[in-house]
């Protein structure tokens, strides 16, 4: 009996999730175009300032040198970039990505189109929703965070950032697509670069933001689907020829 229970629970989450994936493609249309089912994780511990400013040695317990009063610190460590964690990682930019994928265990696809399924949107925040999204040669980062920035008055975050540096961030532009029940809500804009705290990005509003009521409208049974394009700009490169 035991083990019939959890194979019938297995099979029934396999329908779940095949069902969701239905419901994703139902809602954009576009052939061809990836789904992502993501499950929500938690903050384990939740620090929205923890990237605000890079740690000095004394913080992390190192003393500095003698007659030195300055933080010594390697400008081309980048700390982790994964808000679900306070990870004390630091490396190269080069290798953000085999962190995120091997010790975070983030997803990544691939497509200049994909549609960001996040599922149990009801639970309470702090929450978060993440994949990596390779495309046009680079790595992106999209996070969708539940958050209370009033208490009792919960909203949804996200923002995408290019797992690079701003210069190069400032060559491409995201679109976020809402799109159910006749309504449709976009949301444009230069991702900003990893070297930039997430934290802050939310903080700033410099993000699609949703009230609870709004999140609810474009829902299904407690997901959410969010299309994702990405697209070299050429703003830059017309006002250089200016």
């Amino acid at each position: 009996m035991l083990f019939f229970t959890q194979c019938f629970g297995a099979v029934l989450d396999l329908i779940h999730l095949r069902f969701q994936h239905y419901k994703a493609k139902r809602v954009f249309s576009a052939a061809g175009q990836l789904v992502c089912v993501v499950n929500p994780t938690h903050s384990l511990k939740y620090a929205p300032a923890r990237c605000a400013a890079a740690q000095t040695p004394v913080e992390q317990g190192v003393l500095p040198p003698c007659h030195h009063h300055e933080a010594v610190h390697d400008p081309q460590l980048v700390p982790c970039t994964c808000p679900l964690f306070s990870c004390p990682w630091e490396g190269h930019l080069e290798v953000v990505v085999s962190h995120l994928r091997q010790t975070h265990r983030i997803n990544i696809l691939q497509g200049a189109e994909i549609v960001f399924l996040a599922t149990d949107m009801h639970l309470p925040a702090p929450t978060d929703w993440i994949i990596m999204h390779s495309c046009l040669g680079h790595q992106f980062l999209l996070v969708l965070r539940k958050q209370e920035k009033y208490e009792g008055h919960p909203q949804f975050f996200a923002t995408m950032m290019l797992i690079g540096t701003p210069t190069q961030a400032d060559n491409f532009t995201y679109r976020l697509e809402l799109n159910r029940n006749q309504r449709r809500l976009k949301w444009e804009a230069t991702p900003r670069s990893v070297l930039e705290c997430v934290d802050s990005v939310i903080s700033d509003g410099d993000c699609l933001v949703l009230n609870t009521s709004l999140a609810q409208l474009f829902s299904d049974n407690g997901s959410l689907a969010i299309g994702i394009a990405i697209t070299t700009s050429k703003v830059h490169s017309t006002e250089d020829e200016m």
